[in-house]
């Protein structure tokens, strides 16, 4: 599993391919290599190289695009839907984990603390992990420690869009849910760890925040939407 996360930071580490995820993340279809090379101007051969790199570790899937021409069928990529088991382990592990998330959510009250502190503390650990990784300086500008959060949160299977409006505020989406399967069973329980997971992230690069969600995948929303303001030192 730590091999698989290696690879995937560093397919990740090369900005112009780092920058194309995120095209294809942002665009929510399928597109072309030609559309690729276009937007990034660059040759196709080259668009393809990094397509294909991002294919190779399940970010990107990629089918035949057959337009009845004849000739030889072009490409097209977009998000993979296997990107969350990069991060997790195989589905024995998925269930025992389902098992133990239950078995919390049953002892009420103080098993819903464990497992939000559970899930702050995972995006605590995860987020000094990548500082130590990739050697950050906390005192940088806001927007450089946002584009590393972007890069972790892709690492955890997850596709965000995240604004800093001024200097307190961010604005943070994400377009899928990498715990959507335990959500279905206990909604209330497994959104609330996730938000605290989102919440140990940022608050390890920015210290004290509030995390407020205004929309919600589980609640029917198309996307999860959060604002995050950060209090003053």
């Amino acid at each position: 599993m730590e091999n698989e996360t290696l690879k995937l930071t560093s397919v990740l580490a090369d900005p112009t391919r780092f920058a194309i995820y995120q095209y294809v993340v942002s665009s929510h279809r399928q597109v072309t290599v030609q559309e690729i090379a276009d937007h990034f101007e660059i040759h196709p051969n080259v668009a393809r190289l990094h397509l294909t790199k991002l294919e190779d570790v399940n970010l990107l899937s990629s089918c035949s695009e057959k337009t009845g021409k004849g000739g030889r069928p072009s490409r097209l990529y977009a998000v993979s839907e296997q990107v969350v088991n990069l991060q997790f382990p195989p589905r024995d592990y998925q269930l025992l984990a389902e098992i133990a998330i239950d078995t919390l959510v049953s002892l009420g009250e103080p098993g819903q603390k464990a497992l939000s502190d559970m899930g702050r503390r995972f995006g605590q650990e995860a987020a000094k992990r990548a500082i130590e990784m990739e050697r950050i300086n906390l005192n940088d500008d806001p927007e450089v420690k946002l584009d590393y959060i972007r890069r972790l949160i892709y690492a955890q299977g997850l596709n965000p869009e995240i604004d800093l409006l001024d200097e307190h505020t961010i604005k943070f989406r994400i377009f899928n849910c990498t715990f959507k399967e335990a959500a279905k069973k206990m909604p209330d329980s497994i959104c609330q760890m996730h938000q605290t997971f989102l919440r140990g992230i940022f608050e390890t690069f920015f210290g004290d925040i509030t995390l407020i969600e205004e929309n919600s995948i589980m609640g029917g929303c198309r996307t999860c939407d959060y604002t995050i303001l950060k209090l003053p030192s």
